[in-house]
């Protein structure tokens, strides 16, 4: 809000441009490729327990930060020029450990992703076999505005999952 109640326009609103969500969703897919999957660097911690996972490249700045372990909860932001665009947020957990473990659902988890990320986008219908399980992942909506659900199968039987939702971020 400005100092006189209005709302004040992101960057990339400016002059009434839009959103370029294509160059968004390319954004969103080399942050995530950076960090979970790819071993990123580790930032400091945002909040007391929190893992957290930066990247930045130009004008664009993302932070992956989430609390717990087998059973987490989590959110991702991308920044540009400083000014929060996009959220999203995450709650995921091993539902049977006795058929797939923390350790297990994430070597699963990261060998799918990586995959769906080398088709340059993040969003659902996908489906990937893996050692430990078969992966799925189905949503609806596209970057600006999405919800979906990602399991893993082990044997026909859910032993994993993660819910998530986000999109644009706009004052």
């Amino acid at each position: 809000m400005t100092p006189t109640g209005g709302a004040t326009r992101p960057p990339w609103a400016q002059d009434g441009a839009d959103m370029d969500l294509a160059e968004l969703e390319k954004v969103v897919v080399a942050a995530k490729t950076a960090t979970y999957v790819g071993g990123g660097v580790t930032a400091p911690a945002s909040r007391t327990g929190s893992h957290d996972l930066g990247w930045r490249d130009g004008r664009w700045s993302y932070l992956d930060s989430y609390v717990g372990g087998t059973d987490f909860h989590g959110q991702e932001v991308v920044w540009l020029d400083d000014e929060p665009v996009w959220a999203m947020s995450y709650y995921g957990a091993v539902l049977r450990p006795d058929l797939v473990d923390g350790e297990r659902a994430g070597l699963t988890i990261k060998a799918a992703l990586s995959a769906m990320y080398i088709e340059g986008r993040f969003l659902g219908g996908y489906e990937h076999v893996g050692e430990h399980g078969t992966y799925v992942d189905a949503s609806t909506g596209g970057v600006g505005r999405f919800h979906g659900r990602e399991v893993i199968l082990v044997d026909g039987v859910e032993a994993y999952a993660l819910d998530y939702f986000g999109g644009l971020v706009v004052p």
